[in-house]
């Protein structure tokens, strides 16, 4: 098992060095002497995701950092990352991001802003954003390093934080959190941080943000108690995958409840 984790984890370095590069599915199996086949098995069995996704989503973390550090057009990055049609370059990026493309390159200002909110906040109850009448996960959260900031927890859909969670909660400090009213269904628990000395680009590209992900499904049933989740935050790790969803969104959603005093339904 650790000599396939090793073999996952070159690829994973591969695709990360060659990432505006083509890479088939038959590139990726070739470099490790797989099947492909037998390939998809073993590094969905590490990720939760498949390789060609991965390079997606490497590809969109990507963009996000051209998008911050280049004076490209949005057109010329979509096509720098592989993607021809900027209609298609757009839609993919605001679905997994949660902001157009623009948006996000226009939100630097807005993102330092919103954690000075954060900051300055003294009631955390309505932290949370969920559907009614349904169950509740409890959990505690700690970290195997010393942190002051936010930590942004998140149930979602796919083992890859990306696109708004289903559920999701911030809290300013480590021990307990929830998440109530959590429909049947099966979630993946992320979660990272934002340290309070955060600069905007730490914020909008969290690629050494604190972090912690479930490489096991939460199973959601009607009639049984969800399991309570022990989650350790840990600094970040070759295997883990991209965090695509734009956190300055998520600050802005939780700021609007705690302003409205009210729940958030996707």
């Amino acid at each position: 098992m650790t000599e396939i984790r090793s073999e996952i984890d070159e690829v994973i370095s591969y695709i990360q060095q060659n990432i505006y590069d083509p890479l088939p599915l038959a590139r990726l199996a070739s470099h490790v002497a797989y099947s492909p086949y037998h390939f998809i098995r073993l590094f969905k069995e590490q990720m939760g995701i498949s390789p060609l996704y991965y390079v997606s989503s490497m590809r969109l973390e990507r963009a996000k950092n051209l998008l911050l550090r280049t004076n490209l057009s949005v057109r010329d990055i979509g096509l720098e990352v592989g993607q021809q049609s900027l209609g298609t370059f757009t839609t993919r990026f605001t679905e997994r991001v949660g902001m157009t493309p623009a948006h996000f390159r226009n939100s630097v200002e807005q993102a330092q802003t919103h954690l000075l909110s954060l900051k300055q906040l003294d009631n955390w109850q309505t932290s949370s954003f969920s559907f009614p009448e349904n169950h509740t996960l409890y959990g505690t959260i700690s970290s195997e390093h010393c942190f002051e900031g936010v930590i942004l927890i998140g149930l979602f859909a796919k083992p890859i934080p990306e696109g708004f969670p289903m559920y999701g909660t911030l809290v300013s400090s480590f021990g307990e959190f929830e998440l109530p009213n959590v429909k049947p269904g099966i979630y993946y628990l992320m979660a990272t941080t934002i340290s309070w000395g955060a600069g905007a680009i730490d914020m909008l590209l969290p690629q050494t943000t604190l972090r912690t992900r479930s490489r096991q499904a939460i199973i959601v049933q009607s009639d049984e108690k969800i399991p309570h989740q022990e989650v350790t935050l840990h600094r970040p790790r070759l295997d883990d995958p991209p965090i695509l969803i734009s956190l300055p969104v998520l600050m802005t959603h939780f700021l609007g409840r705690v302003k409205n005093k009210e729940s958030y339904r996707i």
